[in-house]
């Protein structure tokens, strides 16, 4: 018998915090964060970061775990949340990975191995070097020539992904994309529910626009500010995150204010409509609209203890895991 997992998923903003919380409460379960800057400790403001007051009692996992200048990536994140899943199992709860990052879900989902690169530093450094001296553009049409599926899902300024790739084919001759492509076929080890939260594309994005107001009316200039002072740079993964590279360029005299908010708001729009492109493609999974629910969460969560139960995940009486 397979062990259970939940996955609960959706577009940034899209209100998958609040909801997530009340589930884990209404199941017995854990939540692990499938964020990729929500890991980082200081970077609160801009990653709107859940806080401990805010996580309403429920064990929340990989948040707040590494610092701004630690690399953080899809294998790195699948080893850690494989561990927090095992421990869970261990309490006789159910892991609940809630968080907007596709790559990050599907790893551990079907337990694909996305295979971290060798150790030929040399061709790292040379991939590295010519970046910094042709340019992220340079590399990526590198890319486009010998791994053309990868070169569209991989943005040109996403370096390290790009020089990834490119290692992965240097060393096995194999596009990496095949490679994911074909790790990606596999079954899933678990009992699995997929719930992908979706809503209106005018809400969603008026509830980013008034998300990026609150982050700064929170403090995220001063929060991007003593990152800058401690030394942390725009070339780290970190500080590449929304809200942090577009405030960074401020301080760093390349923009007005004004202007980086409005890129940050557009980008940031940019994507949420790239995360709905995504969870489309996926299967198995369950789609939640939330207009169609008129916005009530106990309508919603209703219906999700109804699936989960039709997968065997609760029993008839709204029970879940209690262990081997």
């Amino acid at each position: 018998m397979k062990k259970p997992l939940i996955v609960l998923t959706g577009p940034t903003a899209v209100g998958k915090t609040e909801l997530s919380i009340r589930l884990a409460k209404l199941v017995g379960g854990e939540i692990i964060s499938a964020d990729s800057m929500q890991v980082y400790k200081h970077m609160d403001i801009g990653s709107a970061k859940i806080m401990p007051d805010e996580m309403g009692g429920v064990p929340h996992h990989l948040v707040d775990i590494l610092e701004p200048d630690e690399e953080f990536h899809v294998v790195k994140f699948k080893a850690y949340a494989d561990r927090c899943i095992k421990e869970i199992y261990g309490r006789g709860r159910i892991p609940i990975l809630v968080g907007g990052t596709g790559f990050y879900i599907q790893a551990v989902l079907y337990d694909i191995d996305f295979t971290e690169n060798g150790e030929d530093n040399g061709f790292r450094r040379e991939l590295e070097a010519l970046a910094k001296d042709k340019g992220n553009e340079y590399l990526h049409r590198m890319l486009a020539e010998v791994d053309a599926a990868s070169a569209r899902q991989i943005h040109a300024n996403n370096v390290k992904r790009v020089i990834r790739a490119l290692e992965y084919f240097h060393e096995t001759g194999e596009p990496i994309s095949e490679h994911n492509a074909k790790e990606r076929q596999k079954e899933s080890p678990y009992q699995f529910a997929y719930f992908v939260l979706d809503d209106r594309r005018d809400r969603l994005y008026q509830k980013i626009d008034a998300r990026v107001d609150r982050m700064l009316a929170d403090g995220l200039v001063d929060e991007v500010k003593a990152l800058k002072e401690k030394g942390y740079t725009r070339d780290m993964v970190s500080m590449q995150g929304l809200g942090y590279k577009e405030i960074l360029s401020y301080l760093d005299g390349e923009c007005t204010l004004e202007e980086a908010v409005y890129i940050l708001k557009r980008d940031t729009r940019h994507f949420a409509k790239r995360q709905l492109t995504w969870f489309r493609r996926e299967r198995d999974v369950c789609r939640i609209d939330k207009e169609a629910f008129a916005y009530d969460d106990k309508e919603i969560l209703e219906r999700m203890v109804q699936v989960l139960k039709e997968r065997g995940i609760l029993d008839k009486d709204g029970n879940g895991y209690i262990g081997e």
